[in-house]
């Protein structure tokens, strides 16, 4: 298990631009401003890429009605292509947003609407990360069973700190790809 830890940390040390952050991941109850906050968002960074965003979704837990999360705002844009920074990236980075992970085809920024935290996913148009996004959104939309699994899950995995926030994620994984293989 440790081998597979320290590889899943080398691959993070060269994927995220400022490195291993730890963080206590801590859950917030269901918010019905979430939505919003999330309109907001979208509405921001339709203006500041325009037709360069291709869709923009609402993802993640806060993306669930009923469902705690931490309270951040998770969003996917679908860019032509992701690598290209210099066709979006300054435009991302003068809103406020930080570049956190460089992976090829897949771009992570930290930016905030009011007092949340925005991740946005920028991945390529049609890319499959986008499907199962959208997938296991709308299983724990529809299925009370399994956004109850989830959450139960993920209370088991909060109260602590992580080394960093995709090891938290990693930890969330087996319990995701159930769920998605029932969407």
């Amino acid at each position: 298990m440790l081998a597979t830890v320290t590889s899943r940390e080398e691959q993070l040390s060269r994927a995220l631009v400022h490195g291993m952050r730890p963080v206590l991941v801590e859950l917030a109850e269901p918010d019905p401003e979430w939505p919003a906050a999330f309109d907001a968002a979208a509405a921001r960074l339709r203006a500041v890429l325009g037709e360069r965003a291709h869709r923009i979704e609402h993802i993640g837990s806060t993306s669930v009605p009923g469902l705690a999360a931490k309270p951040v705002i998770d969003v996917v844009v679908a860019l032509e292509d992701p690598d290209d920074e210099p066709a979006y990236l300054a435009a991302l980075l003068a809103e406020g947003y930080d570049l956190r992970v460089r992976e090829p085809g897949h771009r992570c920024l930290r930016g905030a609407v009011g007092d949340l935290a925005v991740n946005l996913h920028c991945y390529p148009d049609g890319s499959p990360e986008i499907t199962r996004y959208l997938v296991f959104r709308d299983r724990l939309r529809t299925c009370a069973e399994d956004r109850e699994r989830y959450e139960a899950h993920k209370r088991g995995l909060a109260g602590r700190v992580w080394p960093d926030m995709n090891l938290y994620a990693d930890a969330k994984g087996p319990v995701i790809e159930e769920i998605i293989a029932r969407g």
